[in-house]
């Protein structure tokens, strides 16, 4: 440096940045795909889960609707006010990752009066000991601005099912917010915002990590902030003994300052993030060698959104390598969304 005595706030952050390879940066372009997952006009298909392989076929699990969104201004008790409303989940399977079979329903929204009874969707998918385990976003009727979010919990002894269903939320929204005034379809006024999620926990993710069981969420606040160019968006972590719980937050949430949908995969002894959309640190890969205090590894110029990581891929080969292929949702429109394939690239120095 020509004054290493006199440093610019800039140079003094970029001399404090650890050395990190090429290894953890990637670009990616995206592709339709066939059978059941191509564009259908009137039907929603998004937010696909992990990709699995079992006894040679890949699955998936996908939030599923149809019929056109109303949005907030009608009648909120018998619109659809959102695409993700009035959704169930749904799984497909395919022999090569391109042309997949829509195989019917798996986890519906459970019955009038229950926690789940508006809404079931945004799933991931967890393998273990021969179980699997569907976690998943849950919407109580009715559906209005300030309805708290839940997540809930299926699992099955095969990827066909049956499912059961928890009886109760696995995880709940932190209880300390106060909203102000009666006005349900106002979701900025608060008299106390609370917790970074006292209002949603979104985009459930279940690990096994050192022993025990790691829930990665999506926290939204009440009377919620739009900052540094997002939304004020942050990430938790609920830790269990066993799968089925009880889930408790971590001390240490949230653990991120960033980031929208949970993209997580074990990696070297860590967990690895994508952190996406939202936020001072949008668009980083990221690793915790404790699953919890995440360093920034990488930049993306951009991601593809709601991520179906593959978990049958050596996630051990190299960074990035659980990114290589998987799926991806993208909107047509606002009442119509549709599940894509993805593919990335490592960039490499010439």
């Amino acid at each position: 440096m020509t004054n290493p005595d006199k440093l610019s706030a800039a140079s003094k952050r970029a001399l404090e940045w650890p050395d990190s390879g090429e290894e953890w940066y990637f670009q990616h372009k995206v592709y339709d795909l066939k059978g059941d997952f191509a564009y259908e006009e009137g039907v929603v298909r998004r937010d696909p889960s992990a990709i699995i392989e079992v006894d040679g076929k890949y699955f998936t699990w996908y939030t599923r609707s149809t019929g056109e969104t109303q949005g907030f201004d009608g009648d909120v008790l018998n619109d659809k006010v959102f695409p993700w409303d009035r959704c169930d989940i749904w799984m497909a399977t395919s022999e090569d990752g391109i042309t997949w079979k829509e195989e019917g329903l798996a986890v519906p929204r459970g019955e009038p009066g229950e926690y789940d009874d508006r809404s079931v969707f945004t799933v991931e998918i967890m393998v273990w000991e021969g179980k699997y385990y569907l976690c998943y976003q849950t919407v109580k009727h009715p559906y209005n601005k300030r309805v708290k979010n839940q997540v809930g919990l299926a699992w099955s002894d095969s990827p066909y099912g049956p499912w059961t269903k928890s009886k109760e939320p696995i995880l709940s929204p932190a209880d300390n917010g106060v909203w102000k005034g009666d006005d349900w379809n106002d979701r900025r006024s608060v008299l106390k915002k609370g917790d970074f999620d006292s209002h949603k926990v979104h985009d459930p993710c279940i690990l096994p990590f050192n022993g025990k069981f790691y829930l990665y969420y999506k926290g939204e606040q009440m009377g919620e902030k739009v900052t540094w160019g997002g939304r004020q968006i942050r990430h938790g972590v609920a830790i269990a003994d066993n799968p089925l719980g009880p889930y408790v937050k971590s001390d240490y949430n949230p653990i991120s300052n960033s980031g929208h949908e949970i993209c997580v995969w074990p990696y070297n002894g860590g967990i690895a993030s994508l952190i996406t959309t939202d936020g001072p640190e949008r668009n980083t890969v990221q690793w915790a060698p404790d699953g919890i205090n995440f360093e920034i590894r990488g930049a993306v110029k951009d991601a593809p959104h709601a991520i179906g990581i593959n978990r049958s891929l050596d996630n051990e080969k190299e960074p990035t390598e659980a990114l290589r292929w998987g799926l991806t949702h993208e909107y047509k429109s606002w009442n119509w969304q549709y599940i894509r394939g993805f593919k990335t690239y490592r960039l490499k120095r010439k």
